[in-house]
């Protein structure tokens, strides 16, 4: 909000603002930190869009470089012929651009990861025979079973969802997180996806999405949000039908989606799949964070 009462522009502030989450060493779903995979190894995905041009970038399991949301600004700055690069490539664009690496997972993020396994072990004698004593198939699918049973640990968790508008009009969604613990090394979720987990379009609003990514892929969720906006719904009841179209699907991981939704003249709104949920609002007037219900499907 800094950046934007002094009259910079709404892709710098959702930048920054993104910047100081992956930062956020208490956070273990984005940046530094971050839960890792089932290697334990920390991948980061991030996008951001711009509205009037609908320009994306975006960076899909990123290893050791703690900040993806400023190299995916780079891949819709200084490669536009591409929208996203992923692990190695991106990488090394990041390693051309000069930017800093760093060990993403902390002593507190691995002792989770490490407690996790521990749990998964002292309840699978079973699969651990059947590791032992069958061939590649049974094997992979015993380490499918594992991942599925890693839930992630109690206590507040999420992709990092940023909009914002600045006094040009211009309009902007960012999206950064570390994906969903302990998954399949490789994973790459709707966060850096255009119309999946992040759309911006000028003309009507953008929309972005936490939660089962998987299921933001394949409805298209972020995208519907949009076109739902276009069709002359209000953010919130934009969201919310996006939502349900998303649970219309089947899936046998089914976990809570959620979106959220900002037009050019400052209408907003978001939907949950649970009670109590909210989003967190700033304007040029305010004076601290307002926090929003979003409504529940």
């Amino acid at each position: 909000m800094e950046i934007l009462r002094a009259g910079g522009s709404a892709l710098d502030a959702v930048e920054r603002g993104l910047r100081l989450c992956e930062d956020n060493l208490e956070d273990h779903y984005i940046g530094t930190s971050g839960l890792p995979n089932a290697r334990g190894i920390v991948e980061l995905d991030a996008s951001i869009m711009i509205g009037s041009t609908r320009a994306f970038g975006a960076v899909a399991a990123v290893k050791n470089y703690p900040n993806p949301i400023s190299i995916a600004r780079k891949v819709l700055e200084e490669l536009p012929q591409h929208s996203i690069l992923v692990g190695e490539g991106a990488e090394d664009f990041a390693k051309y651009l000069g930017f800093p690496t760093a060990d993403l997972i902390t002593p507190e993020s691995k002792a989770l990861w490490l407690k996790q396994l521990e749990s998964v072990n002292s309840e699978s004698i079973e699969g651990e025979n059947t590791k032992a004593t069958s061939g590649d198939e049974r094997y992979r699918l015993a380490t499918l079973e594992l991942l599925k049973r890693m839930a992630p640990h109690d206590g507040p968790w999420g992709t990092i969802n940023i909009i914002a508008v600045d006094q040009s009009g211009e309009l902007v969604c960012g999206v950064s997180t570390s994906g969903y613990p302990y998954k399949h090394p490789g994973r790459v979720g709707d966060s850096a996806i255009a119309g999946a987990g992040n759309y911006a379009d000028i003309r009507y609003g953008a929309a972005a999405c936490t939660g089962r990514g998987e299921l933001a892929i394949r409805g298209g969720t972020a995208r519907s949000v949009v076109e739902n906006l276009r069709a002359g719904q209000d953010p919130q009841t934009a969201c919310a039908n996006a939502l349900l179209d998303a649970r219309s699907l089947l899936d046998d991981f089914r976990a809570e989606l959620r979106c959220l939704s900002l037009t050019q003249d400052g209408r907003h709104g978001g939907a949950a799949g649970m009670e109590g949920s909210t989003y967190t609002l700033m304007t040029e007037h305010s004076t601290a964070p307002e926090f929003h219900p979003r409504r529940a499907i």
